[in-house]
């Protein structure tokens, strides 16, 4: 007899849909199959007979795809985007900035790497738990359905949103300068924050990335058999 859902899998292997709700999936689909060809066996048809039947009854694999895809994204998409992707990556960069400031009170101070201008600041122990922070955010998306991309946007969440924080102060700077006819030093602030970009966005951002694909790796499926090995 077939492994059930070894062959939904083969069959199904195109399905983009996280780890989780490809298994959902999987398992109710070959549960279906497996009743199906007992059935089959029950009246007297021979292993390979009741095979072949039971396969029939999915006339075509890549329809069937297509329509579970459908029936997936339909499925509430405000509640999946605040599971999947705000409340996971709000949290990370709320746990991050908590630590941080807990790190400052404490007296801890970041080490300047370099010299003048070029001078990187290095904030050693804050930069070693930021892994830990984006794994954390990447792996409660995962555990609501979030698709690896998401998983990887929450991760790096805090990064993306001081960045957007920055350049957010363009437009902000201008509007209140037509509005009170003098130059403000919001557009200054904004180009110096960006400068020091390195520090506060492109090294944390990575540390927190790293975290991601550790997460990524470990909710990665391996790939189904393929369809010769199938038959057991």
């Amino acid at each position: 007899m077939p492994n059930w859902q070894e062959l939904v899998c083969q069959r199904l292997s195109g399905l983009a849909l996280n780890a989780a709700e490809k298994d959902e999936i999987y398992a109710e689909l070959a549960a279906h199959l497996e009743e199906a060809y007992e059935v089959f066996r029950s009246q007297g048809l021979l292993e390979a007979e009741a095979v072949q039947r039971t396969l029939v009854q999915v006339a075509d694999w890549q329809d069937l795809q297509r329509k579970i895809l459908n029936a997936r994204r339909s499925e509430q998409p405000m509640q999946k985007r605040v599971y999947q992707l705000w409340f996971p990556g709000l949290l990370t960069m709320t746990l991050s900035t908590i630590f941080l400031m807990m790190l400052q009170k404490l007296g801890f101070q970041p080490r300047n790497i370099g010299s003048g201008p070029d001078g990187v600041l290095f904030y050693a122990p804050w930069l070693a738990s930021l892994p830990f922070f984006g794994a954390l955010g990447a792996y409660l998306s995962a555990r609501s359905g979030g698709l690896p991309r998401t998983m990887l946007l929450v991760s790096a969440f805090p990064a993306l949103a001081l960045t957007g924080a920055f350049l957010s102060m363009f437009p902000i700077g201008f509007v209140i300068e037509r509005i009170i006819g003098r130059a403000n030093g919001f557009g200054m602030l904004a180009t110096e924050l960006l400068r020091d970009g390195i520090d506060w966005i492109l090294i944390p951002g990575a540390a927190l990335l790293a975290g991601g694909f550790l997460v990524h790796f470990l909710f990665n499926r391996p790939p189904c058999p393929k369809e010769g090995q199938l038959a057991g």
